[in-house]
């Protein structure tokens, strides 16, 4: 047992010094995940980094909240909410530099509201060279990036400033847009980038999960053929000088019939609002998305989303222009729904590490004419809903790594009919989180 046990411990030993292992384990071509990684879009690229070993970096993400809301609607019956702590959210990160110019993602929520156990969120390579030799290789790769994975697929820029489970440094705000544009898909992404410029396209699944289920016809919808979501995306980012930075990015993503598209209803971890204009008898982890709109395109849906993005000195601007069409497999037409969003974030002190910011966000939509959630007989919609939403923020960066931010909130749900839960519903009040990110 003495030699065995030896043994076992001399591989251990060789396995581990033959890798550079640990939190600071120099891998390339990351986004940092802390006060750093705020404003970085696409990865960096850096085609002159030294490749001698692998290395492993783990990295993390923690966030704890305390929420003072209150809301209300016209027919009443809403969850009883008090101010109090917030289920703690906490994200793992490892980072793999597997070759030169190759790089593996794994990022796991290890707690979140939705799922209060540990979950996979996706795992992906990146390639910023390839394992050819040659200098048509070498050109190509200089200014390209491909990944392929099970990942954070890239439309738009929003997803780039969301709070992502635990991981909420990047995002000034408490919480994400109302229509929250974020999901993970199996597929891949090519990026190319000269000078300013940047031009990507990416084929997936067009479903959040692997899926070899055949699709099941419906009377309004006869079609079983499974199709591939593909989306581009274009843009202009560039430093002009020491004080200013611009850019701007247009995206599209079609997909013609999935098995559960996900594209607004992706999110795995939650609302950062907890339990607002949610019914009695909900459950925190079922109703895990209060203050969110879904739209309900599951099965087709064709979104563009433009954002643009100036940073002059400590100011930042940033805004959104979103217009959707989908349906469900049970209806048998198209809907459409419209999104705007502007924020203002102004950073100060000697490293900017404090901050006040302000948004007004809000979505315009076509319902489907379906019975609402626990509603009888169905809620005919005459037109278009409306959910707006303005929110202040305020945060303070200790160290790179740990932020103290709040916001206080004011969210309202207009035009939705009387029947519908949500008519006359409103929320506001205050949330505080503390955030650890490296």
């Amino acid at each position: 047992m003495k030699n065995k046990f030896t043994l076992v411990s001399t591989l251990v030993v060789a396995i581990i010094s033959s890798y550079s292992f640990g939190l600071q384990a120099q891998v390339s071509n990351l986004r940092p995940y802390d006060k750093s990684g705020i404003n970085v879009f696409e990865a960096p690229k850096d085609s002159n980094a030294v490749f001698d070993k692998i290395k492993v970096r783990f990295g993390a993400g923690f966030t704890q909240s305390f929420q003072g809301l209150k809301h209300e609607n016209t027919s009443g019956g809403l969850y009883k909410i008090t101010p109090g702590f917030n289920t703690a959210n906490a994200n793992l990160f490892m980072d793999v530099q597997l070759s030169d110019g190759i790089r593996l993602n794994l990022t796991s929520y290890l707690s979140s509201r939705h799922h209060n156990e540990t979950w996979v969120k996706g795992g992906y390579i990146q390639f910023d060279k390839l394992p050819f030799k040659g200098k048509l290789w070498e050109d190509i790769m200089s200014v390209t990036t491909i990944k392929i994975g099970h990942m954070e697929i890239n439309y738009g820029d929003q997803h780039f400033r969301r709070s992502d489970g635990g991981q909420t440094i990047y995002n000034p705000f408490i919480e994400n847009y109302i229509m929250d544009g974020f999901t993970t898909e199996i597929g891949g992404e090519v990026l190319v980038r000269k000078n300013a410029l940047f031009g990507l396209i990416g084929v997936s699944n067009g479903m959040i999960k692997g899926n070899i289920d055949s699709l099941i016809a419906t009377p309004q919808d006869a079609n079983v053929h499974k199709s591939p979501a593909v989306y581009v995306k274009g843009g202009f980012d560039k430093q002009l000088n020491s004080d200013l930075r611009v850019r701007f990015a247009a995206s599209y993503y079609s997909n013609n019939s999935s098995g559960g598209q996900t594209l607004y209803g992706g999110d795995r971890t939650g609302s950062n609002y907890f339990m607002v204009l949610e019914k009695v008898g909900a459950v925190n982890t079922t109703n895990a998305f209060s203050g969110r709109f879904n739209p309900g395109f599951t099965k087709k849906v064709n979104a563009l989303q433009l954002n643009a993005f100036i940073k002059f000195q400590g100011l930042e601007l940033f805004a959104t222009y979103e217009n959707a069409k989908g349906r469900s497999k049970t209806e048998t037409s198209s809907r459409g729904a419209e999104q705007m969003a502007i924020d203002g974030v102004y950073r100060f002190g000697k490293t900017e590490n404090f901050f006040v910011g302000a948004k007004y966000n809000v979505v315009t939509a076509a319902m489907p004419n379906v019975a609402a959630a626990g509603t009888t007989p169905a809620v005919t919609y005459a037109g278009d809903v409306k959910i707006d939403r303005i929110a202040l923020a305020a945060g303070w960066f200790m160290t790179k790594n740990i932020l103290l931010k709040g916001e206080y909130v004011s969210q309202k749900y207009k035009d939705f009919p009387t029947a519908d839960f949500r008519s006359g519903g409103k929320f506001k009040g205050y949330v505080i989180q503390a955030v650890v990110g490296f």
